[in-house]
């Protein structure tokens, strides 16, 4: 029987983002995703995570709660945090048509975060940041 989901807790540091992305790769490729949006998945959820280390627990740490299901041609990440709030999606599209020395620094892993995926959620509930990022599987 193929697995429909899985949970993991990791702690707030990057060399626990490899588990995740095989995680990824083992569930989406059971349920048929092309290479492409496999792809596409694990670097949306490797710079969620990087985002969250980063900016969210900078030097506290903490753990993210990282789950997954598919089914019905979608996959679902939920990234779960205690940092303090943040909502990635009031950050705004970075200028790219300005020269790069001009431009802002970050805001990049947002934006192809929002390249990527076909629906991010986000929420904060129960003192919880949740991101919710969705994947839909190409015809």
């Amino acid at each position: 029987m193929q697995e429909d989901s899985f949970l993991r807790v990791i702690t707030s540091d990057i060399n626990e983002i490899p588990e995740i992305s095989a995680c990824l790769e083992t569930l989406m490729r059971a349920h048929g995703f092309p290479e492409d949006d496999i792809l596409d998945t694990q670097l949306a959820v490797e710079e969620a995570i990087t985002n969250i280390i980063v900016h969210g627990y900078r030097d506290a740490g903490g753990e993210i709660t990282v789950s997954c299901r598919a089914g019905n041609g979608n996959v679902e990440v939920r990234l779960e945090d205690r940092a303090g709030p943040f909502d990635p999606l009031t950050i705004p599209e970075p200028d790219l048509a300005s020269e790069v020395e001009e431009r802002k620094i970050g805001g990049i892993g947002i934006f192809l975060i929002r390249q990527v995926m076909d629906e991010i959620r986000y929420r904060f509930e129960e003192g919880k940041n949740i991101l919710v990022l969705t994947k839909r599987k190409k015809a």
